[in-house]
């Protein structure tokens, strides 16, 4: 069940659904472990494969992320919903938020060949996701157990703008720190072309980060908890 302070909705009344989701995200900026929420303010993420090119030619990157953890999730803000209605299988579900700052941590793993330029290095790596916007359309199933309903995601679509992005990767070249300042500096001067090449893989990344958080929750929260029985009043539970 939820917790007996957090507002509950109507069924499709996204106004109060709205509210209801940013007031707990504010409140509980450390999880509800009762409920499968797991900590906003720092949340730890599944590894991830970014570029997985084939080792062969004179240009190509594989790129692989573990130890992932995200900083500022409990800074968001939801700004429109659509669905969560009596029955959320006939209509797809949008979440739209926005992050003032969102902070990936990291280590990675990268080989590569740039012709003559070579690196298989691993390290330690920041991103700095400014001013983002979410859109997320989800597409869910229907679980019955102990006579109640109960949904899981089998398909998250992130969509992502940004205003700026910031990346520092450590360690690219263990043996020449001048090389690594200088490539880190290439790829922000030039970030937008560097967002377009490896926006694929990191919106699989956001994607499996998003689909984790959620289906936690509804793993744990049947559906119609979630919401008021009736039609007659939005209300506290007590």
């Amino acid at each position: 069940l939820l917790a007996s302070d957090i507002t509950k909705c109507h069924f499709g009344d996204s106004p109060c659904i709205i509210d209801s989701i940013n007031d707990v995200i504010r409140r509980y900026p450390k999880g509800i472990p009762e409920i499968g929420l797991p900590p906003l303010d720092e949340t730890a993420l599944q590894d991830v494969s970014i570029l997985d090119s084939p080792q062969r030619g004179p240009v190509w990157l594989t790129f692989h992320m573990r130890d992932n953890v995200n900083k500022g999730f409990n800074n968001a803000t939801i700004t429109h919903v659509e669905g969560f209605n009596r029955d959320p299988t006939k209509q797809r579900i949008v979440i739209k938020a926005r992050i003032p700052r969102l902070v990936h941590e990291a280590t990675y793993n990268m080989q590569g060949q740039w012709l003559l330029l070579k690196a298989n290095t691993t390290g330690k790596l920041q991103s700095d996701f400014q001013n983002i916007h979410f859109t997320l359309i989800i597409k869910i199933i229907m679980e019955y157990r102990n006579n109640k309903r109960y949904l899981k995601i089998y398909e998250l679509v992130p969509l992502v703008t940004l205003d700026r992005w910031i990346i520092w990767l450590n360690d690219l070249y263990k043996e020449n720190s001048d090389l690594t300042i200088a490539i880190n500096r290439a790829f922000n001067k030039n970030w937008v072309e560097f967002w377009n090449g490896v926006e694929p893989g990191l919106l699989k990344a956001f994607a499996l980060a998003f689909t984790g958080v959620l289906n936690e929750v509804l793993e744990n929260v049947a559906y119609d908890d979630m919401f008021l029985p009736d039609q007659s009043s939005t209300e506290k539970i007590q």
